[in-house]
């Protein structure tokens, strides 16, 4: 064999290799590590499935360690399987039962035991370009190395799309929306245009860079656009922002110093506004939240804060070129926000000081230049799914029967548009509509119609109006639907059918027997509402304010008793905790007896002084200690209002095996 073949081969040999290389196959590909992503992943790998997460970006959990510490929940009944045990993970780590307040590194290193305990596969700095479909089901994907190199094709017999942007369901063809419908579209009333009134400019702000004189033209951020009819729809999308995390501690602050391209002229509304009203604090127009370790969670408040209004329209479908160019003006305008605030001499004195108290922390986003990588992409595309969830089910006029999670967040809008109406200034967009308790997910607003895929679920840009994902779009519930989702997935392969074939029945008792996607004993909830296991003597008031689940009871002293009694069906040592939700007037002390066999009680009690509230949640739970329970028994937790110089409330017990904990 001459040279010249010899080397032929050799390089035929290379290629072949080079090609196995760069082709990967696994059952299930989850694309986006966001908070969904993960729990998707490692939800799908203890179901014994191999798994590739694809993350564009360097760093996992999305949004939840990205500076979303003060997190959004509604109600924590509506949370619950691998999403509910993360934020107790976080809560071991604060040396609490739960914690829903948290440090973004703290966030991410819990993300990393997820990734630890199943052997997590991560595909870091690749993003997808293009996906190869035959008879309705996609079967790989291309990427492209954000950080150049080779292409590389991903195989797999499932696909999970848990990116914020929905890139994945668009380039396999999957039917999904931008921006916001008309109210006459699905018969709602708070989508599409609303000119209302939180986060809003008082009357009285001239929007003209010389006020007064139109001639002039419109400061900074203002759009000439005329204002469309009540209700009306359009492709407009709500504001982006950071979540920012500062820190107040001197040996742990890096200060804040003038960003590149600094205008102060995009924060002349900000000196508008001050001058009708002038703050006594920071918090006048920043949602200033603490989180532990002298730190901060700030958000948007008020009519001109850290979210970029109108900059967003063009982000949800552009290449990854252009909203990397986005991306970096939302971080250039917040940081030129906060040096505004603490340099400008027009701001009032004392804000300025207050303001120079704080930097960017030492200890977080190390790697990122002390500044969180993940905007907060409130919402991009939209799949436009097998169910489209509607505010009839946000309002529980509409109510699914295939749950495969419940969301419980007021159907919550950011302001979308900053226009002149009446020759002031006004934002257009802000809805905040509550006052409804947890409601029921759709397994067919996670999945695509038939004809668009088969393989495919989509957990975080699912299917659901402007209106409702204002509801459903918070970090907890996304957890919980890609287990959901990584669950019928696993189905799906297992069963050989598209995931519009699950069997959505077997599907919830998996989840309901299995929640945190192992074969560890079921933790057992019982909910006041739950009236097959749960017993009430006397007159209590039911209340839905500040309650876990749909309702709370309420009584006040006398001989009045609710019993709460598990369905015991696996012996054990379980650690008990009832719900105490936040109530003016609670009794000093509260008397409970726990049986575990129906005869024997024991008698323990909590004070008002040990509930201690904190954040978005509407209560705590509090620790009653330990039984043993055997299968089958007839044990109860029986809350009364005996000796009671005040509130007692009775809202949901909880029983956890020791082997949980």
């Amino acid at each position: 064999m001459n040279l010249r073949i010899k080397l032929l081969l050799c390089l035929l040999i290379l290629t072949s290799s080079l090609m196995a290389q760069a082709v990967r196959q696994v059952d299930i590909c989850v694309y986006g590590g966001s908070s969904a992503g993960v729990i998707a992943a490692y939800t799908a790998k203890k179901m014994n499935k191999s798994v590739l997460i694809i993350e564009p970006g360097k760093r996992l959990g999305g949004l939840t360690s990205g500076g979303l510490g003060y997190t959004d929940i509604g109600n924590k009944y509506a949370i619950t399987g691998i999403s509910r045990d993360y934020y107790r993970r976080i809560g071991k780590h604060y040396g609490k039962f739960e914690q829903w307040i948290f440090e973004p590194s703290v966030a991410e290193q819990t993300f990393h035991q997820y990734v630890k305990e199943a052997n997590l596969d991560i595909l870091y700095q690749h993003r997808i370009i293009s996906a190869k479909k035959e008879n309705g089901s996609v079967t790989e994907i291309q990427l492209e190395s954000s950080a150049g190199g080779a292409t590389k094709v991903i195989r797999a017999k499932m696909f999970i799309d848990c990116s914020y942007e929905g890139d994945l369901l668009a380039k396999a063809g999957v039917s999904y929306t931008v921006g916001r419908e008309a109210n006459a579209q699905y018969g709602e009333t708070y989508n599409g245009v609303q000119l209302l009134n939180k986060h809003q400019f008082p009357d009285g702000v001239d929007p003209y860079k010389i006020p007064g004189k139109p001639e002039s033209g419109l400061v900074w951020g203002i759009s000439a656009e005329p204002l469309a009819e009540k209700g009306a729809g359009d492709k407009k999308v709500q504001a982006y922002n950071f979540r920012i995390c500062l820190s107040n501690q001197p040996d742990n602050m890096v200060p804040i110093t003038q960003p590149e391209g600094y205008d102060p002229t995009r924060y002349e509304l900000l000196i508008r506004l001050i001058a009708k009203h002038t703050p006594g604090d920071l918090n006048g127009f920043l949602k200033f939240d603490r989180m532990p370790n002298n730190k901060t969670d700030i958000n948007n408040n008020n009519a001109f804060s850290t979210d970029m209004i109108g900059m967003n329209y063009n982000y949800p479908e552009a290449d990854y070129a252009t909203r990397e160019k986005i991306t970096k003006e939302h971080e250039l305008y917040n940081k030129g926000l906060l040096y505004f605030i603490g340099h400008d001499p027009r701001m009032p004195e004392h804000l300025r000081k207050q303001m120079l108290q704080w930097g960017y922390p030492k200890d977080e986003y190390k790697e990122f230049g002390n500044w969180s990588p993940q905007m907060y992409v409130r919402e991009a595309r939209r799949m436009v799914g097998a169910y489209v969830m509607t505010q009839a089910n946000c309002e529980g006029k509409e109510v699914v029967k295939d749950k495969v999670g419940m969301a419980a967040y007021t159907m919550d809008s950011h302001n979308c548009q900053r226009i002149v109406v009446n020759g002031m200034v006004k934002n257009e967009g802000d809805v905040q509509m509550g006052g409804f308790g947890p409601y029921p997910i759709a397994y067919r607003s996670i999945i695509p119609k038939a004809e668009d895929c088969k393989n495919m679920l989509v957990p975080v840009c699912l299917s659901a109006t402007h209106i409702a994902y204002g509801s459903i779009r918070m970090e907890p519930v996304f957890m919980v639907l890609g287990q959901s989702a990584a669950v019928a997935a696993c189905m799906a392969i297992d069963n050989k059918q598209a995931v519009q074939d699950v069997d959505v029945e077997k599907l919830q008792e998996v989840l309901r027997l299995k929640p945190l996607g192992t074969n560890a004993t079921a933790e057992i909830l019982v909910d006041n509402d739950d009236a097959a296991h749960v017993e009430v003597k006397g007159d209590w008031r039911r209340e839905t304010k500040g309650a876990y689940g749909p309702s709370v009871y309420i009584a006040e002293s006398g001989a009045k008793s609710i019993r709460f009694k598990p369905e015991v069906i696996r012996d054990g040592t379980y650690k008990i905790y009832t719900y105490v939700p936040k109530q003016p007037g609670l009794s000093a002390t509260t008397k409970i007896n726990i049986s575990a066999d129906g005869k024997t009680v024991k008698q323990v009690s909590y004070t008002a002084a040990s509930v201690r509230v904190e954040g978005q949640t509407s209560g705590e739970w509090v620790d009653l200690g330990t039984v043993k329970l055997k299968k089958g028994s007839q044990a109860y937790v029986e809350i009364t209002s005996e000796g009671a110089d005040g509130v007692v409330v009775a809202d949901a017990v909880l029983f956890i095996p020791l082997d949980q904990i």
